[in-house]
Order: structure tokens, then sequence, then C-alpha cells
């Protein structure tokens, strides 16, 4: 599951991979550097804390990925 997300302000899309497959769970932010984390729950919790709708040219593409990752990963209600 890979999302690509167009930041305000920036070249560079955000991007979110969540590959069960190989192990992969990875986050690029905006000013293109990464998180990298150990399971997908922890991914998602990140990406609850640390980015909001507001962030992105289409807040309705994030919400949509939000709840994709939330969905397929639950984690409680956040």
């Amino acid at each position: 599951m890979e999302f690509s997300l167009k930041c305000k302000g920036n070249v560079y899309p955000c991007e979110v991979t969540i590959d069960e497959d190989n192990g992969r769970y990875t986050v690029r932010k905006a000013d293109s550097s990464g998180e990298f984390f150990n399971t997908p729950e922890a991914l998602v919790s990140w990406v609850l804390t640390n980015w909001n709708s507001d962030e992105f040219d289409d807040k309705d593409q994030f919400d949509f990925m939000l709840k994709e990752i939330q969905s397929y990963f639950p984690i409680g209600n956040q």
C-alpha cells in the first residue's frame, strides 16, 4: 500500500509506504527526510501525531489515505 500526497509549498510529495511482504514501513516527509518504522501500527501512530490535512493540497486525498491506513491497521479510536 503506497500513497503519494502533494504537500503545500513543496515540489516533492510526501509518501507513505506500508509493505507487509517486505516488512517496509516508511514515511517521506515534506523536507524529503524520512521515517522508518518496525510495524505498520507505529507508522499509523506517527502519521496521526505529526500530520494533518491542512498540510496538503488535497485534503480529501489525505483523508482517504488516513482512512485506508487506519482501517487496514486499526489501532484504536484516535
